[in-house]
């Protein structure tokens, strides 16, 4: 029987996947005004507010060694992850994006099966994998069955889904520390901000803030910073630390299935067959990916008490 935690967790988890999956609508509409900095600086600045008004306890940590997977996870989930997946859709297709980040869970899991503790690989989760990638493949391209290689974005897209993986298992690393959630997530997004501050040469900046004065674009941006960052940071920190950065990783493969959904409700966009049969492959390699495997001594008890 599932434990309260690990169903909270689950549930955190695919919290935090189904406002990631419809946040492209929001970007989206912000980049008529915005740039993808600005809009990722203002996002996490905003977030970073919230989280000190909601839990203002200063974190007092405890050894150097602490703050550096901190600065590390701040570095990987923040900076890198939005940068590279951002500058990823300015030189390749965003299908190309949508298959290349959803191999995160697979990084994700090489890297938890090495550096932790009780993460070990299993047969489901690479049959799962297979499946997922194959559904995640025809919901991207949707019927288009033509994959135009971008080697420059679909690098940094790969990147992008490698440092999100690092993120993952940092994330994991930092929840065994004892701090509260709030307060790791809140140091994790100040040194996010802090590394964005290099980049800004390189993008063209203006800081002007009056969009903000019609309704759409303020209420895009509070739903990226207080529901996207702030919250969902949260929730999937909570997830990895209930249920496993492979576990929670694989959630990821849903993020095209919500994208779909969402373009059809809201955008009005035809879905087609291959589509659909897309969404069910992710769905069924989601499934596949999280079931346990029973443990050896499980199996042998059982055989003895059949056999019996």
């Amino acid at each position: 029987m599932i434990s309260e935690h690990r169903l909270a967790g689950h549930l955190a988890a695919a919290f935090s996947i189904f406002i990631w999956g419809i946040t492209f609508v929001s970007t989206k509409i912000l980049l008529d005004v915005f740039t993808p900095i600005e809009i990722l600086i203002l996002r996490f600045a905003i977030g970073y507010f919230v989280l000190t008004l909601v839990y203002p306890r200063r974190m007092g940590l405890r050894s150097r060694s602490e703050e550096m997977l901190l600065m590390a996870a701040g570095l990987c989930g923040v900076t890198l992850y939005f940068l590279f997946e951002n500058i990823a859709l300015t030189y390749t297709y965003a299908s190309n994006v949508g298959v290349i980040i959803s191999i995160a869970p697979f990084f994700t899991a090489i890297l938890a099966h090495f550096f932790l503790a009780g993460e070990k690989l299993s047969l489901n989760f690479f049959i799962g994998f297979l499946a997922a990638i194959i559904g995640i493949f025809l919901i991207s391209f949707n019927g288009i069955m033509v994959l135009q290689l971008n080697p420059i974005g679909d690098l940094l897209a790969l990147l992008a889904a490698g440092v999100w993986a690092v993120y993952s298992v940092l994330t994991r690393k930092i929840s065994a520390l004892g701090y509260h959630t709030i307060q790791t997530t809140r140091r994790i997004f100040f040194y996010g901000l802090i590394f964005m501050m290099p980049a800004l040469p390189f993008f063209n900046v203006n800081w002007s803030l009056k969009p903000l004065a019609q309704p759409v674009y303020l209420f895009n941006l509070l739903f990226l910073g207080l529901l996207a960052s702030a919250l969902c940071f949260v929730t999937w920190s909570l997830a990895v630390k209930w249920v496993g950065a492979t576990k929670t990783a694989v959630y990821i493969y849903l993020v095209p299935v919500i994208t779909v959904a969402t373009s059809v409700i809201v955008l009005q966009e035809r879905l087609t067959g291959l589509a659909v049969l897309g969404i069910a492959l992710t769905l069924l390699g989601l499934v596949i990916s999280e079931k346990q495997s029973a443990p050896k001594k499980n199996r042998i008890a059982e055989q003895a008490e059949k056999s019996s």
